[in-house]
Protein backbone atom coordinates (compact mmCIF):
# COMPACT_ATOMS: atom_id res chain seq x y z
CA UNK A 1 0.00 0.00 0.00
CA UNK A 2 1.58 3.33 -1.13
CA UNK A 3 1.80 6.16 1.72
CA UNK A 4 -0.40 8.33 0.26
CA UNK A 5 -2.78 5.65 0.43
CA UNK A 6 -2.27 4.76 4.09
CA UNK A 7 -2.25 8.41 5.35
CA UNK A 8 -5.39 8.61 3.60
CA UNK A 9 -7.28 5.18 5.32
CA UNK A 10 -5.47 6.47 8.85
CA UNK A 11 -7.30 9.58 7.94
CA UNK A 12 -10.45 7.71 7.42
CA UNK A 13 -9.78 5.58 10.56
CA UNK A 14 -9.96 8.43 12.28
CA UNK A 15 -13.04 9.28 10.85
CA UNK A 16 -14.72 6.24 11.60
CA UNK A 17 -13.10 6.29 15.50
CA UNK A 18 -14.38 10.16 16.43
CA UNK A 19 -17.34 9.91 14.68
CA UNK A 20 -17.43 12.65 12.87
CA UNK A 21 -21.25 12.84 11.96
CA UNK A 22 -21.13 9.50 10.09
CA UNK A 23 -23.93 7.01 11.13
CA UNK A 24 -21.93 4.25 10.24
CA UNK A 25 -24.34 1.75 8.58
CA UNK A 26 -24.37 4.20 5.91
CA UNK A 27 -20.69 4.69 5.32
CA UNK A 28 -20.37 4.17 1.41
CA UNK A 29 -16.38 5.37 0.83
CA UNK A 30 -16.06 2.66 -2.34
CA UNK A 31 -18.74 2.34 -4.51
CA UNK A 32 -19.81 -1.42 -5.03
CA UNK A 33 -18.95 -2.48 -1.62
CA UNK A 34 -21.05 -3.40 0.90
CA UNK A 35 -20.63 -2.43 4.34
CA UNK A 36 -19.68 -4.80 6.47
CA UNK A 37 -21.40 -5.43 9.92
CA UNK A 38 -19.93 -6.89 12.98
CA UNK A 39 -21.95 -9.14 14.95
CA UNK A 40 -20.85 -9.57 18.51
CA UNK A 41 -21.81 -12.95 20.89
CA UNK A 42 -20.24 -13.95 23.90
CA UNK A 43 -19.18 -17.25 25.84
CA UNK A 44 -17.96 -16.70 29.52
CA UNK A 45 -14.82 -14.99 28.82
CA UNK A 46 -14.70 -15.12 25.32
CA UNK A 47 -15.78 -12.44 22.66
CA UNK A 48 -16.37 -13.18 19.24
CA UNK A 49 -17.28 -11.22 15.76
CA UNK A 50 -18.62 -12.76 12.90
CA UNK A 51 -19.36 -10.73 9.99
CA UNK A 52 -20.78 -11.70 6.43
CA UNK A 53 -18.42 -11.79 3.49
CA UNK A 54 -18.31 -8.98 1.62
CA UNK A 55 -19.08 -9.18 -2.14
CA UNK A 56 -15.84 -7.91 -4.09
CA UNK A 57 -13.97 -7.52 -0.85
CA UNK A 58 -10.52 -9.67 -0.95
CA UNK A 59 -9.18 -8.65 2.17
CA UNK A 60 -10.47 -7.17 6.08
CA UNK A 61 -8.49 -5.34 8.11
CA UNK A 62 -9.32 -5.24 11.95
CA UNK A 63 -8.67 -1.57 14.03
CA UNK A 64 -9.52 -1.86 17.53
CA UNK A 65 -8.28 1.23 20.62
CA UNK A 66 -9.27 1.11 23.96
CA UNK A 67 -12.69 2.37 25.38
CA UNK A 68 -13.26 5.11 26.35
CA UNK A 69 -9.70 6.38 26.06
CA UNK A 70 -9.77 5.70 21.80
CA UNK A 71 -5.95 5.30 22.08
CA UNK A 72 -4.33 4.17 20.74
CA UNK A 73 -5.79 1.98 17.98
CA UNK A 74 -4.03 -0.72 17.05
CA UNK A 75 -4.26 -3.17 13.83
CA UNK A 76 -4.70 -6.53 12.71
CA UNK A 77 -4.61 -8.34 9.39
CA UNK A 78 -7.11 -10.64 8.57
CA UNK A 79 -6.57 -11.51 4.79
CA UNK A 80 -9.84 -12.72 4.01
CA UNK A 81 -11.37 -14.15 7.66
CA UNK A 82 -14.92 -14.05 9.11
CA UNK A 83 -14.46 -14.37 12.30
CA UNK A 84 -12.14 -13.36 14.96
CA UNK A 85 -12.60 -14.14 18.54
CA UNK A 86 -10.10 -13.17 21.89
CA UNK A 87 -10.17 -13.43 25.93
CA UNK A 88 -11.50 -10.36 27.28
CA UNK A 89 -11.08 -10.02 31.32
CA UNK A 90 -13.70 -8.62 33.08
CA UNK A 91 -13.00 -5.05 33.06
CA UNK A 92 -11.40 -4.45 29.82
CA UNK A 93 -13.40 -3.12 26.83
CA UNK A 94 -12.38 -1.97 23.40
CA UNK A 95 -13.95 -0.15 20.30
CA UNK A 96 -13.35 -1.88 17.10
CA UNK A 97 -14.13 -1.49 13.39
CA UNK A 98 -13.66 -3.37 10.48
CA UNK A 99 -12.07 -2.56 6.94
CA UNK A 100 -13.00 -4.20 4.00
CA UNK A 101 -10.78 -3.78 0.92
CA UNK A 102 -11.47 -4.81 -3.26
CA UNK A 103 -9.07 -5.59 -5.82
CA UNK A 104 -8.13 -1.67 -5.99
CA UNK A 105 -7.82 -1.27 -2.53
CA UNK A 106 -11.19 1.08 -2.13
CA UNK A 107 -12.35 0.39 1.36
CA UNK A 108 -15.53 0.55 3.35
CA UNK A 109 -15.71 0.50 7.45
CA UNK A 110 -18.11 -1.98 9.68
CA UNK A 111 -20.47 -0.37 12.57
CA UNK A 112 -18.33 0.16 15.44
CA UNK A 113 -19.38 -1.74 18.57
CA UNK A 114 -18.21 -1.41 22.03
CA UNK A 115 -16.20 -5.28 23.12
CA UNK A 116 -16.66 -5.65 26.79
CA UNK A 117 -17.78 -8.63 28.75
CA UNK A 118 -21.56 -8.30 29.92
CA UNK A 119 -21.76 -5.18 28.09
CA UNK A 120 -25.73 -5.08 29.16
CA UNK A 121 -25.46 -5.95 32.48
CA UNK A 122 -24.97 -2.51 33.77
CA UNK A 123 -25.10 -3.61 37.38
CA UNK A 124 -23.32 -6.51 37.29
CA UNK A 125 -25.35 -9.79 38.51
CA UNK A 126 -27.66 -7.66 40.16
CA UNK A 127 -29.23 -6.54 36.60
CA UNK A 128 -32.67 -7.18 35.69
CA UNK A 129 -33.83 -7.32 31.75
CA UNK A 130 -36.63 -5.17 32.15
CA UNK A 131 -37.85 -1.96 30.71
CA UNK A 132 -41.27 -1.23 32.33
CA UNK A 133 -42.31 1.69 35.15
CA UNK A 134 -41.33 -0.81 37.87
CA UNK A 135 -37.57 -0.80 36.35
CA UNK A 136 -36.28 0.99 39.40
CA UNK A 137 -38.27 -0.70 41.69
CA UNK A 138 -37.39 -4.47 41.48
CA UNK A 139 -35.13 -6.60 44.21
CA UNK A 140 -31.71 -7.92 42.76
CA UNK A 141 -31.53 -11.23 41.75
CA UNK A 142 -28.97 -12.73 43.12
CA UNK A 143 -30.03 -11.95 46.79
CA UNK A 144 -30.21 -14.47 49.52
CA UNK A 145 -33.67 -15.93 50.61
CA UNK A 146 -33.28 -14.29 53.63
CA UNK A 147 -31.97 -11.15 51.98
CA UNK A 148 -35.57 -11.11 49.98
CA UNK A 149 -37.38 -11.08 52.38
CA UNK A 150 -35.73 -8.16 54.48
CA UNK A 151 -35.36 -6.09 51.13
CA UNK A 152 -39.26 -6.54 51.04
CA UNK A 153 -39.74 -5.13 54.59
CA UNK A 154 -37.61 -2.46 53.29
CA UNK A 155 -40.08 -2.01 50.32
CA UNK A 156 -42.73 -1.40 53.30
CA UNK A 157 -40.46 1.08 55.12
CA UNK A 158 -39.21 3.00 52.02
CA UNK A 159 -43.24 3.75 50.81
CA UNK A 160 -44.36 4.32 54.57
CA UNK A 161 -46.19 7.60 55.00
CA UNK A 162 -45.74 8.87 58.38
CA UNK A 163 -47.77 10.99 60.26
CA UNK A 164 -47.77 13.34 63.45
CA UNK A 165 -47.54 11.93 66.63
CA UNK A 166 -48.53 10.23 69.02
CA UNK A 167 -49.79 7.62 66.31
CA UNK A 168 -49.44 3.48 67.08
CA UNK A 169 -48.31 3.34 63.10
CA UNK A 170 -45.24 5.54 61.69
CA UNK A 171 -45.61 8.39 64.05
CA UNK A 172 -43.34 11.34 64.28
CA UNK A 173 -43.96 13.44 61.06
CA UNK A 174 -42.55 16.88 61.45
CA UNK A 175 -43.74 19.09 63.40
CA UNK A 176 -41.75 20.53 60.19
CA UNK A 177 -40.99 18.62 57.01
CA UNK A 178 -40.77 18.29 53.55
CA UNK A 179 -42.39 15.06 52.79
CA UNK A 180 -43.88 12.35 54.22
CA UNK A 181 -42.09 8.96 53.09
CA UNK A 182 -39.20 8.28 51.48
CA UNK A 183 -41.33 7.33 47.99
CA UNK A 184 -42.65 11.01 47.98
CA UNK A 185 -39.30 12.72 47.09
CA UNK A 186 -38.10 9.55 44.68
CA UNK A 187 -41.49 8.35 43.25
CA UNK A 188 -41.19 4.75 41.94
CA UNK A 189 -37.12 4.38 43.34
CA UNK A 190 -36.82 7.29 40.51
CA UNK A 191 -36.33 11.53 39.57
CA UNK A 192 -38.53 14.00 41.12
CA UNK A 193 -39.97 16.10 38.65
CA UNK A 194 -39.21 19.87 38.59
CA UNK A 195 -42.02 22.17 39.29
CA UNK A 196 -43.33 24.19 36.73
CA UNK A 197 -43.08 27.81 36.25
CA UNK A 198 -45.36 29.94 38.80
CA UNK A 199 -46.04 26.57 40.84
CA UNK A 200 -44.96 26.61 44.75
CA UNK A 201 -41.99 24.49 44.57
CA UNK A 202 -43.13 21.14 46.47
CA UNK A 203 -41.09 18.27 44.85
CA UNK A 204 -38.03 20.29 45.48
CA UNK A 205 -35.65 20.69 49.00
CA UNK A 206 -34.43 23.79 49.45
CA UNK A 207 -30.45 23.45 51.44
CA UNK A 208 -29.57 26.94 53.34
CA UNK A 209 -26.78 27.51 55.41
CA UNK A 210 -24.31 30.81 56.78
CA UNK A 211 -20.93 30.92 54.64
CA UNK A 212 -18.38 29.19 56.87
CA UNK A 213 -18.00 25.55 58.39
CA UNK A 214 -18.06 23.60 61.36
CA UNK A 215 -14.40 23.93 63.24
CA UNK A 216 -15.06 20.17 64.11
CA UNK A 217 -16.56 18.48 61.18
CA UNK A 218 -16.47 20.70 58.30
CA UNK A 219 -19.86 20.71 57.68
CA UNK A 220 -21.98 24.07 56.62
CA UNK A 221 -23.65 26.15 59.17
CA UNK A 222 -27.16 26.16 59.74
CA UNK A 223 -29.02 29.21 59.42
CA UNK A 224 -31.13 29.75 62.85
CA UNK A 225 -34.56 29.53 62.84
CA UNK A 226 -33.89 27.34 59.68
CA UNK A 227 -31.05 25.09 60.37
CA UNK A 228 -29.99 23.64 57.28
CA UNK A 229 -32.62 22.94 55.18
CA UNK A 230 -36.26 24.99 54.34
CA UNK A 231 -38.91 23.20 55.49
CA UNK A 232 -42.14 23.87 53.48
CA UNK A 233 -44.19 21.78 55.44
CA UNK A 234 -45.91 21.80 58.93
CA UNK A 235 -48.32 19.74 61.13
CA UNK A 236 -51.53 21.32 61.83
CA UNK A 237 -51.53 24.37 63.62
CA UNK A 238 -47.82 25.09 62.73
CA UNK A 239 -46.41 27.61 60.66
CA UNK A 240 -43.92 25.88 58.03
CA UNK A 241 -40.89 27.97 57.83
CA UNK A 242 -41.64 28.92 54.20
CA UNK A 243 -43.32 28.45 50.80
CA UNK A 244 -41.37 28.61 47.81
CA UNK A 245 -42.73 29.63 44.15
CA UNK A 246 -40.34 29.14 41.25
CA UNK A 247 -40.01 31.11 37.86
CA UNK A 248 -37.78 30.83 34.81
CA UNK A 249 -36.13 32.90 31.94
CA UNK A 250 -36.43 31.40 29.14
CA UNK A 251 -33.67 31.25 26.47
CA UNK A 252 -33.04 29.69 23.51
CA UNK A 253 -29.87 28.09 21.58
CA UNK A 254 -29.12 26.89 18.05
CA UNK A 255 -26.68 24.45 17.89
CA UNK A 256 -24.60 24.71 14.48
CA UNK A 257 -26.29 21.22 13.22
CA UNK A 258 -28.99 23.63 13.12
CA UNK A 259 -31.35 21.77 16.23
CA UNK A 260 -33.35 24.18 18.49
CA UNK A 261 -32.70 23.91 22.40
CA UNK A 262 -34.67 25.86 24.67
CA UNK A 263 -33.10 26.61 28.04
CA UNK A 264 -34.88 27.95 31.19
CA UNK A 265 -33.10 29.19 34.30
CA UNK A 266 -34.69 28.91 37.45
CA UNK A 267 -35.57 31.90 40.06
CA UNK A 268 -37.29 31.12 43.51
CA UNK A 269 -39.41 33.41 45.81
CA UNK A 270 -39.30 32.51 49.55
CA UNK A 271 -42.17 33.69 51.48
CA UNK A 272 -40.52 32.82 54.87
CA UNK A 273 -42.13 32.91 58.43
CA UNK A 274 -39.19 35.10 59.36
CA UNK A 275 -36.69 36.85 57.63
CA UNK A 276 -33.77 34.64 56.25
CA UNK A 277 -30.22 36.70 57.29
CA UNK A 278 -28.81 38.32 54.06
CA UNK A 279 -25.82 36.26 53.85
CA UNK A 280 -27.84 33.24 53.54
CA UNK A 281 -27.03 30.47 50.94
CA UNK A 282 -29.61 28.62 48.76
CA UNK A 283 -29.48 25.42 46.93
CA UNK A 284 -32.47 23.81 45.05
CA UNK A 285 -32.62 20.07 44.98
CA UNK A 286 -34.93 17.70 43.30
CA UNK A 287 -34.30 14.18 44.77
CA UNK A 288 -32.82 11.85 42.13
CA UNK A 289 -32.80 7.94 41.66
CA UNK A 290 -32.11 5.45 44.45
CA UNK A 291 -31.38 2.20 42.45
CA UNK A 292 -27.51 0.74 42.43
CA UNK A 293 -26.85 2.70 45.26
CA UNK A 294 -25.77 -0.50 46.78
CA UNK A 295 -22.87 -0.89 44.52
CA UNK A 296 -21.61 2.49 44.65
CA UNK A 297 -21.24 2.17 48.53
CA UNK A 298 -19.41 -0.99 47.26
CA UNK A 299 -17.33 0.43 45.12
CA UNK A 300 -13.52 0.62 46.96
CA UNK A 301 -12.11 3.82 47.97
CA UNK A 302 -8.99 3.20 46.15
CA UNK A 303 -11.09 2.68 42.88
CA UNK A 304 -12.30 5.98 43.26
CA UNK A 305 -9.44 7.86 44.70
CA UNK A 306 -7.32 6.41 41.47
CA UNK A 307 -9.95 8.59 38.88
CA UNK A 308 -8.79 11.75 40.96
CA UNK A 309 -6.76 14.69 39.46
CA UNK A 310 -7.28 17.56 41.31
CA UNK A 311 -4.51 19.81 39.76
CA UNK A 312 -5.35 18.24 36.17
CA UNK A 313 -1.87 17.03 35.70
CA UNK A 314 -2.76 15.55 32.70
CA UNK A 315 -3.69 18.62 30.81
CA UNK A 316 -7.03 18.17 29.56
CA UNK A 317 -8.89 20.88 31.43
CA UNK A 318 -11.05 17.90 33.91
CA UNK A 319 -9.93 17.98 37.31
CA UNK A 320 -12.11 15.96 39.36
CA UNK A 321 -11.29 15.68 42.91
CA UNK A 322 -13.16 13.57 46.22
CA UNK A 323 -15.23 15.33 48.82
CA UNK A 324 -13.82 14.48 52.11
CA UNK A 325 -16.86 14.72 55.22
CA UNK A 326 -18.06 14.18 58.55
CA UNK A 327 -19.58 10.83 59.70
CA UNK A 328 -21.14 11.28 62.41
CA UNK A 329 -21.54 7.28 63.07
CA UNK A 330 -17.48 7.07 63.44
CA UNK A 331 -16.66 10.45 64.39
CA UNK A 332 -14.64 10.75 61.87
CA UNK A 333 -14.05 12.75 58.15
CA UNK A 334 -14.28 10.10 55.37
CA UNK A 335 -14.92 10.10 51.62
CA UNK A 336 -18.23 11.37 50.27
CA UNK A 337 -20.03 9.19 47.95
CA UNK A 338 -23.85 9.76 48.15
CA UNK A 339 -26.02 13.09 47.57
CA UNK A 340 -25.17 15.35 44.63
CA UNK A 341 -22.23 16.97 46.09
CA UNK A 342 -20.80 13.79 47.70
CA UNK A 343 -21.72 15.08 51.36
CA UNK A 344 -23.13 12.02 52.68
CA UNK A 345 -20.33 8.76 53.31
CA UNK A 346 -22.69 6.42 53.61
CA UNK A 347 -26.16 5.29 52.83
CA UNK A 348 -26.80 4.37 56.54
CA UNK A 349 -26.19 8.23 56.78
CA UNK A 350 -27.50 9.45 53.73
CA UNK A 351 -30.80 7.73 54.77
CA UNK A 352 -30.67 8.91 58.59
CA UNK A 353 -29.92 12.23 57.13
CA UNK A 354 -33.36 12.27 54.53
CA UNK A 355 -35.50 10.96 57.81
CA UNK A 356 -34.30 13.95 59.78
CA UNK A 357 -34.44 16.99 57.23
CA UNK A 358 -36.76 15.84 54.59
CA UNK A 359 -39.32 14.58 57.26
CA UNK A 360 -38.12 15.50 60.71
CA UNK A 361 -38.39 12.04 61.86
CA UNK A 362 -35.65 11.42 64.51
CA UNK A 363 -33.48 8.47 64.86
CA UNK A 364 -30.31 6.87 66.30
CA UNK A 365 -28.14 9.29 64.35
CA UNK A 366 -29.91 12.35 64.22
CA UNK A 367 -31.49 12.59 68.03
CA UNK A 368 -33.11 16.33 67.91
CA UNK A 369 -36.13 17.44 65.99
CA UNK A 370 -35.04 19.84 63.24
CA UNK A 371 -37.23 22.48 64.68
CA UNK A 372 -35.62 22.00 68.11
CA UNK A 373 -35.29 25.57 69.65
CA UNK A 374 -37.73 26.89 67.02
CA UNK A 375 -41.14 28.29 67.50
CA UNK A 376 -42.25 25.27 65.67
CA UNK A 377 -41.14 22.81 68.55
CA UNK A 378 -43.68 20.64 69.50
CA UNK A 379 -41.81 20.12 72.97
CA UNK A 380 -42.74 15.93 72.87
CA UNK A 381 -39.37 15.03 73.88
CA UNK A 382 -40.28 11.61 72.13
CA UNK A 383 -36.88 11.10 70.34
CA UNK A 384 -36.39 9.12 68.42
CA UNK A 385 -39.15 8.50 66.31
CA UNK A 386 -37.65 5.68 63.57
CA UNK A 387 -36.91 2.09 65.19
CA UNK A 388 -33.72 0.68 64.32
CA UNK A 389 -35.34 -2.77 62.97
CA UNK A 390 -37.37 -0.02 60.60
CA UNK A 391 -34.14 2.34 59.51
CA UNK A 392 -32.25 -0.85 58.97
CA UNK A 393 -34.53 -2.44 56.59
CA UNK A 394 -34.88 1.30 54.68
CA UNK A 395 -31.53 1.27 54.45
CA UNK A 396 -31.06 -2.39 52.70
CA UNK A 397 -33.95 -1.65 50.62
CA UNK A 398 -31.89 0.84 49.09
CA UNK A 399 -28.48 -1.01 49.15
CA UNK A 400 -30.29 -4.05 47.47
CA UNK A 401 -32.28 -2.43 43.80
CA UNK A 402 -31.94 -4.13 41.02
CA UNK A 403 -30.32 -1.84 37.82
CA UNK A 404 -32.02 -1.85 34.73
CA UNK A 405 -30.20 -3.63 31.77
CA UNK A 406 -29.00 -1.65 28.92
CA UNK A 407 -31.09 -2.09 25.36
CA UNK A 408 -30.26 -1.88 22.07
CA UNK A 409 -26.11 -2.38 22.49
CA UNK A 410 -26.40 -3.99 18.68
CA UNK A 411 -27.52 -0.93 17.55
CA UNK A 412 -25.06 0.67 14.94
CA UNK A 413 -26.40 3.89 15.89
CA UNK A 414 -26.40 3.75 19.14
CA UNK A 415 -22.54 2.09 19.14
CA UNK A 416 -21.91 5.67 17.55
CA UNK A 417 -23.93 7.26 19.89
CA UNK A 418 -21.00 5.50 22.44
CA UNK A 419 -18.22 6.72 20.11
CA UNK A 420 -19.65 10.41 20.33
CA UNK A 421 -19.45 10.02 24.05
CA UNK A 422 -15.81 9.05 24.61
CA UNK A 423 -14.58 11.34 21.75
CA UNK A 424 -16.23 14.58 23.61
CA UNK A 425 -14.94 13.30 26.78
CA UNK A 426 -17.87 12.83 28.64
CA UNK A 427 -16.78 9.59 29.90
CA UNK A 428 -13.66 11.44 31.64
CA UNK A 429 -16.14 12.01 34.35
CA UNK A 430 -19.09 9.25 33.39
CA UNK A 431 -16.75 6.76 34.19
CA UNK A 432 -18.31 3.80 32.51
CA UNK A 433 -16.63 1.35 34.40
CA UNK A 434 -16.16 -0.14 37.87
CA UNK A 435 -15.62 -3.13 39.89
CA UNK A 436 -16.99 -3.37 43.47
CA UNK A 437 -14.64 -4.69 46.41
CA UNK A 438 -16.09 -7.23 48.58
CA UNK A 439 -19.36 -5.95 50.73
CA UNK A 440 -20.11 -6.03 53.98
CA UNK A 441 -23.66 -6.07 53.29
CA UNK A 442 -24.27 -8.56 51.03
CA UNK A 443 -21.87 -10.96 48.89
CA UNK A 444 -24.63 -10.15 45.89
CA UNK A 445 -22.89 -6.80 46.03
CA UNK A 446 -19.14 -8.04 46.37
CA UNK A 447 -16.52 -8.64 42.47
CA UNK A 448 -19.51 -6.66 40.70
CA UNK A 449 -18.50 -5.31 37.15
CA UNK A 450 -20.78 -2.52 36.94
CA UNK A 451 -21.52 0.40 34.59
CA UNK A 452 -22.57 3.39 36.13
CA UNK A 453 -21.40 6.24 34.25
CA UNK A 454 -20.21 8.05 37.00
CA UNK A 455 -16.24 9.07 39.15
CA UNK A 456 -18.26 9.55 41.88
CA UNK A 457 -15.96 12.72 42.58
CA UNK A 458 -16.29 16.63 42.13
CA UNK A 459 -16.44 18.17 38.88
CA UNK A 460 -16.58 22.51 38.27
CA UNK A 461 -19.93 22.97 36.67
CA UNK A 462 -19.64 26.34 35.46
CA UNK A 463 -21.34 29.34 36.57
CA UNK A 464 -24.74 27.86 35.01
CA UNK A 465 -25.27 25.52 37.38
CA UNK A 466 -23.36 27.17 39.97
CA UNK A 467 -25.39 27.01 43.73
CA UNK A 468 -22.66 28.85 45.22
CA UNK A 469 -23.48 26.88 48.21
CA UNK A 470 -20.71 25.17 49.60
CA UNK A 471 -21.14 21.53 51.68
CA UNK A 472 -17.99 20.01 53.27
CA UNK A 473 -15.21 20.53 50.80
CA UNK A 474 -17.00 20.89 47.63
CA UNK A 475 -17.27 24.51 46.57
CA UNK A 476 -20.28 26.23 45.02
CA UNK A 477 -19.65 25.15 41.50
CA UNK A 478 -18.55 21.57 42.15
CA UNK A 479 -21.74 18.72 41.82
CA UNK A 480 -20.53 14.83 42.12
CA UNK A 481 -21.04 13.32 38.74
CA UNK A 482 -24.04 11.65 38.19
CA UNK A 483 -24.69 8.31 37.15
CA UNK A 484 -26.23 7.66 34.28
CA UNK A 485 -27.54 4.10 34.28
CA UNK A 486 -31.58 3.98 33.83
CA UNK A 487 -31.36 7.50 32.39
CA UNK A 488 -33.03 6.71 28.99
CA UNK A 489 -35.99 5.02 31.46
CA UNK A 490 -37.10 8.31 33.04
CA UNK A 491 -39.74 8.96 31.04
CA UNK A 492 -41.23 5.75 31.11
CA UNK A 493 -40.85 5.17 35.44
CA UNK A 494 -41.75 8.79 35.87
CA UNK A 495 -43.59 10.13 33.25
CA UNK A 496 -41.21 12.80 32.05
CA UNK A 497 -37.85 14.34 31.36
CA UNK A 498 -36.63 16.83 33.62
CA UNK A 499 -32.79 16.40 34.98
CA UNK A 500 -30.13 18.46 36.65
CA UNK A 501 -30.28 19.43 40.56
CA UNK A 502 -33.28 21.06 40.11
CA UNK A 503 -34.85 20.00 37.56
CA UNK A 504 -34.34 23.00 34.90
CA UNK A 505 -33.26 20.46 32.12
CA UNK A 506 -36.52 19.34 30.37
CA UNK A 507 -34.74 16.94 27.82
CA UNK A 508 -31.65 15.19 27.90
CA UNK A 509 -30.18 17.96 24.88
CA UNK A 510 -31.09 20.76 27.16
CA UNK A 511 -29.06 19.53 30.42
CA UNK A 512 -25.83 18.86 28.67
CA UNK A 513 -26.28 22.05 27.04
CA UNK A 514 -25.98 23.58 30.51
CA UNK A 515 -22.66 21.94 31.11
CA UNK A 516 -19.73 23.97 31.55
CA UNK A 517 -16.61 24.79 33.64
CA UNK A 518 -14.88 21.25 33.72
CA UNK A 519 -17.37 20.03 31.19
CA UNK A 520 -17.45 23.21 28.87
CA UNK A 521 -15.34 21.09 26.00
CA UNK A 522 -18.13 18.33 25.94
CA UNK A 523 -20.71 20.75 25.74
CA UNK A 524 -19.18 22.27 23.50
CA UNK A 525 -18.40 19.39 21.13
CA UNK A 526 -22.24 18.66 20.61
CA UNK A 527 -23.05 21.88 20.05
CA UNK A 528 -20.39 21.77 17.23
CA UNK A 529 -21.24 18.88 15.76
CA UNK A 530 -23.56 17.56 13.19
CA UNK A 531 -27.62 16.66 13.87
CA UNK A 532 -26.49 12.74 12.93
CA UNK A 533 -23.89 12.48 15.96
CA UNK A 534 -26.47 14.33 18.71
CA UNK A 535 -29.15 12.18 17.35
CA UNK A 536 -27.07 8.94 17.44
CA UNK A 537 -25.32 10.76 21.13
CA UNK A 538 -28.87 10.66 22.63
CA UNK A 539 -29.93 7.44 21.10
CA UNK A 540 -27.29 6.27 23.42
CA UNK A 541 -27.94 7.84 26.47
CA UNK A 542 -31.45 6.50 26.12
CA UNK A 543 -29.97 3.24 25.41
CA UNK A 544 -28.62 3.19 29.07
Amino acid sequence: MSSIYFSMLKRLLFVVFVGLGLTIARITYAAGLEVPKLIVSQDRETIALTWDPVPSAIKYEFYYAPFPSLSPISKLDLDDLTRIEAKFSDTEAYIVALAAYDVNEKVVFSNTPILQRNLKASGGETSLDVATSNAFALPAPNLSEDENLFHIEGDKAFDAVFVTAPSSVNSGLGPIFNHNSCASCHPKNGRDVGPDAGDVADTMLFRVSLPGAHKITGAPIGVPGFGLQIATKANFGIQPEATVTVSYNESKIILDSGIEVQLREPSFSIDSYIDLPGDSLFSARVGPPVFGRGLLEAITENSILALVDEYDSDSDGISGRPNYVWDYEKQKTVLGRFGLKANNPDLRLQTADAYHQDMGVTNSIFTSDTAFSQVQDDGLGDDPELDEDTFNAAVFYVQSLAVPERRNVNDPEVQLGELVFAKAKCAVCHTPTFKTGKSEISDSLSNQVIHPWSDMLLHDMGPGLADNRPDFMANGREWRTSPLWGIGLTRLVNGHNTFLHDGRARTILEAIMWHGGEAQASRDYVFSTNENEVEALLKFLNSL
